[in-house]
């Protein structure tokens, strides 16, 4: 397809001053040539940040979007308030132990971050006791309780405020964190002695997210990423010492790789885990228990030469775990998740493929050859296998069944032999939930679990697993509460949309979709709908529940999640069937989905908006260049509209990373022309579009803000709807709208957070004529 673009003559016009006419961004062409095709960019100067022009184009897109919008400022307040009326502002999550302290975070009215506390543990010899985590209340102080970090304060007279990290050193005295000030992601690492609340002189600038402690707490292990924000290099920094001087202790020079780390559950070992979505590679590093012990030197459990997708859990496996000594060794093993089944692997054909993930047993003499790894958990069609995690006695299995998140557990007595137990599943009463681990303390007889479904608010639950007689129980720790909701009010349905793109092998294909509404909402065919979707990187779209969607429920609005191909909701095949070159399965999904409940007599097909953020805003850009008919209205949430310019260059932040979600259009001219022909910003047409909102952050390391800057002034110039005629009247403006001071996500805190999300639903409510609560 040509692109609109090159067909659009430049122009000598300027951004106004004021914010009654859209600004209008000088056409500066610049040509990109790949693979015998030119593609001009009028726009491509925008991407200049420190330009004062640029700056003040953007400054003129928000006026400009301030006087479009204004009439809406009623109804984001309403939806503001409603947010917060439905939120217990003054709040703390469940304490957590770890060694000899319960750690747990405080939220105070009119406080934009959290506040991090702890206070002591006891031990008293009944471990269900001693792991049953004290009751604190909200607002209200413990006696010995010890604030650690407050956000507030370390918030204070900045622009922006994000951790990228928080770790204890083991005997509570030292705490590492990591800040970030500008919305960029890059972080300073500090450390401060918890016994003064001082801050020591050790501090490292530019840092990515993770840090921990070795055992001894004299070091602590950070990751440093590199010009495009790839995490390359993995250091320790011995306190007290010039950074200067800090050990490496990997660096991954192949810029299609991802590097980080992690400790084992018993906090021996450093796992480093090098990656991509195709192919990982797994090594180790034993930690010396004393300060005084070097680090030695990484060893290799799981090479990137097997050609696995693959993580790795260590585990110490006994004669009390069923290792006699006889058949089955006493000793250092190693759980491993894996995509390939070498057990029926043959010179011909090599490991059969085992796309759901499989889990394996490898003991640490021979964990670097598969031929000696025991299957523990088999390959299955149905249920994928996203992970697994130790404690002293249990094995954790993180799975999804029929699009859902669940956890099994199992122990690890007579793991990987004939007397290995079936894994057990914690029952819940919903169809539709999430269940995932959010911590497995590795000597708790509980395991931390977080439960929730799109209509039930948040659970934390502690899953009782061995000892104390009455096993395998769920103690309610906390449920959310969420003041005037009443959840018999809502209903949740699966439908499933018939596809017109089959799969590979040509059988059809059904898009699950999650459908939720309030009970009372009539089937007429006249209500509202927002469409919502993300499809990429093999991220799900889980059940969750949020107060801020009770805004568009209660004013009727029907609420659908297109669970499309690119997503991991269906396993991996259902992700393989929406990168690369079968990107346009993710568009064409939602579209499907769009006509479905376009059809389905629960909606008005002239009142449904479209959502979606991130790679979702990529989804959103292709949706409306295939079928902008089918929209009223649609918000783009740092939106990677201009995917093709940015993947084309590798000096770009992640650029080279996405080459395994996209393909590579340097070096492919398939993949050139494939991404050429769906990449939002070159494919506009000249036909009527919805109303657009573009929402960006200038800080965004992510997406960058030039790709919803460019696309606005593309739509613009090039499709034939109204844009003058206000929204509220049937008009279709389309508006950028900045954070000048935020990151990917937007701007930092939770009220602001609030006020972005009352934006988003106060535009999509205004363009469906959906403004008044039922």
């Amino acid at each position: 397809m040509t692109s609109a673009s090159s067909q659009q003559t430049s122009t000598d016009t300027t951004t106004p001053a004021g914010g009654s006419q859209p600004p209008v961004a000088e056409a500066r062409p610049v040509n990109r040539a790949h693979h015998g095709h030119t593609f001009t960019d009028d726009f491509d100067w925008l991407r200049d940040k420190e330009s004062d022009e640029v700056i003040a184009h953007l400054e003129a897109e928000n006026a400009y979007t301030d006087s479009v919008t204004a009439d809406q400022e009623p109804l984001r307040a309403a939806i503001f308030g409603e947010i917060k009326a439905h939120t217990v502002e003054t709040d703390l999550s469940v304490p957590s132990r770890k060694d000899g302290w319960w750690y747990f975070a405080r939220t105070e009215e009119g406080q934009q971050y959290a506040t991090h506390c702890r206070v002591q543990a006891t031990d008293t010899g009944d471990r269900l006791a001693d792991w049953t985590p004290p009751v604190i209340e909200p607002g209200v102080p413990v006696a010995g309780e010890q604030v650690i970090l407050d956000g507030n304060a370390e918030a204070e007279g900045q622009p922006f405020f994000s951790l990228g990290g928080i770790a204890v050193s083991r005997d509570g005295n030292l705490m590492a964190y990591a800040v970030d000030h500008a919305g960029d992601e890059r972080f300073t690492l500090r450390i401060r002695d918890l016994r003064t609340g001082t801050d020591l002189a050790d501090e490292i600038p530019n840092v990515s997210y993770g840090l921990v402690f070795d055992p001894s707490g004299s070091r602590v292990f950070y990751t440093v990423p590199d010009h495009s924000w790839r995490p390359y290099r993995i250091l320790a920094h011995t306190l007290g010492t010039p950074v200067e001087q800090d050990q490496l202790l990997f660096q991954e020079d192949d810029p299609g790789m991802w590097s980080g780390f992690g400790l084992s559950a018993d906090r021996t070992e450093l796992l480093v885990s090098v990656g991509n979505s195709e192919i990982a590679e797994t090594l180790a590093l034993d930690l010396p228990a004393t300060p005084d012990e070097p680090l030695g030197e990484l060893r290799m459990l799981v090479s990137r030469d097997l050609g696995l997708l693959h993580d790795v859990d260590p585990v110490t496996l006994d004669a009390g775990a069923g290792y006699d000594g006889q058949d089955h060794q006493p000793g250092r093993y190693y759980v491993i998740t894996h995509n390939k089944d070498f057990s029926s692997e043959d010179e011909e054909h090599g490991p059969t493929p085992a796309p759901n993930n499989m889990v394996s047993l490898a003991a640490r003499e021979t964990v670097t050859d598969p031929r000696f790894w025991r299957t523990v958990v088999g390959h299955s069609d149905t249920t994928k296998v996203d992970g697994t995690a130790v404690t002293a006695t249990q094995l954790v299995l993180g799975v999804r069944r029929e699009t859902t998140p669940r956890t099994l557990v199992m122990p690890l007595a007579g793991l990987g032999t004939a007397q290995q137990a079936a894994p057990v599943e914690p029952d819940f009463g919903e169809e539709l939930y999430a269940c995932e681990l959010a911590g497995a303390p590795f000597d708790s007889p509980f395991l931390r679990l977080g439960y929730s479904s799109w209509v039930t608010p948040t659970q934390v639950l502690d899953y009782e697993v061995d000892g104390g007689g009455d096993s395998n129980r769920i103690h309610l720790r906390r449920q959310v509460e969420v003041p005037g909701y009443d959840p018999e009010q809502y209903l949740v349905e699966r439908w499933w949309a018939p596809a017109d793109s089959g799969d590979n092998a040509g059988r059809p294909v059904a898009v699950p979709l999650t459908v939720i509404r309030r009970q009372d909402i009539e089937w007429d065919g006249s209500n509202p709908c927002v469409v919502y979707g993300y499809g990429s990187y093999e991220m799900s779209m889980d059940p969750g529940f949020t107060a801020a969607r009770l805004s568009l429920l209660d004013r009727g609005v029907v609420y659908v999640v297109a669970h499309v191909r690119g997503g991991g909701e269906l396993g991996r095949n259902w992700y393989d069937h929406g990168k690369k070159l079968h990107k346009k399965n993710s568009f064409t999904d939602f579209v499907d989905a769009t006509r479905f409940v376009a059809q389905s007599g629960w909606v008005d097909p002239d009142r449904i908006a479209a959502m979606g953020g991130s790679a979702g805003g990529l989804l959103m850009g292709g949706v409306l260049n295939l079928a902008p008919e089918l929209y009223r209205a649609c918000v783009a949430q740092v939106p990677f509209v201009d995917a093709l310019t940015s993947i084309l260059d590798p000096d770009l932040p992640l650029s080279a990373l996405e080459w395994e979600e996209w393909g590579n259009p340097i070096a492919d001219p398939e993949v050139y022309r494939y991404m050429q022909e769906y990449t939002p910003y070159e494919n506009v047409r000249a036909v009527d579009y919805p109303a657009i909102a573009a929402v960006t952050s200038l800080n965004d390391t992510r997406v960058l803000y030039v790709e919803p800057a460019k696309w606005v002034q593309q739509l613009r110039r090039t499709v034939t709807s109204d844009q003058a005629t206000p929204l509220a009247e049937g008009g279709a403006p389309i508006v950028l709208k900045t954070e000048m001071d935020g990151g990917h996500g937007g701007a930092s805190g939770r009220y602001r957070a609030w006020e972005d999300r009352a934006w988003d639903y106060a535009f999509l409510l205004t363009a469906l004529g959906a403004t008044e609560l039922r």
